[in-house]
């Protein structure tokens, strides 16, 4: 099993940026591909990015293509979120998880392990 730990979130006024931690332990981490999911206030848990275990394909939800960017660091267990030209409608908490295998699946119940999440608050 492995364990997350997320970092990085804070307040930041529209079109700002940050950049989403998330460190692991346990398990074999260059065996899972790895997402960011996010919700809102009353709104479902969403896919937001994800990156293969070796980082070499990635997907985003539509609404964050060309602003974020998730990477990872396999020597240091972590994988990471730029957000960029971030809006309030990106405010939520941002939750990283570990998938059940190598490949990018867009759905969260293929994640099995999940960090306690950070909270990104963007200002308009």
């Amino acid at each position: 099993q492995v364990q997350l730990v997320e970092s990085g979130g804070g307040l930041v006024q529209t079109g700002g940026s940050l950049r989403l931690s998330c460190a692991a332990s346990g398990g074999t981490f260059s065996n899972y591909a790895m997402g960011w999911f996010r919700q809102a206030p009353g709104k479902e848990r969403e896919f937001v990015a994800a990156v293969s275990s070796s980082g070499g394909s990635t997907s985003y939800v539509d609404s964050v293509k060309g602003r974020f960017t998730i990477s990872r660091d396999n020597a240091k267990k972590t994988v990471y979120l730029q957000m960029n030209s971030l809006k309030p409608e990106d405010t939520a908490v941002y939750y990283c998880a570990a998938g059940r295998g190598a490949h990018i699946v867009r759905v969260l119940g293929y994640f099995g392990s999940w960090g306690q999440g950070t909270q990104v608050t963007v200002s308009s």
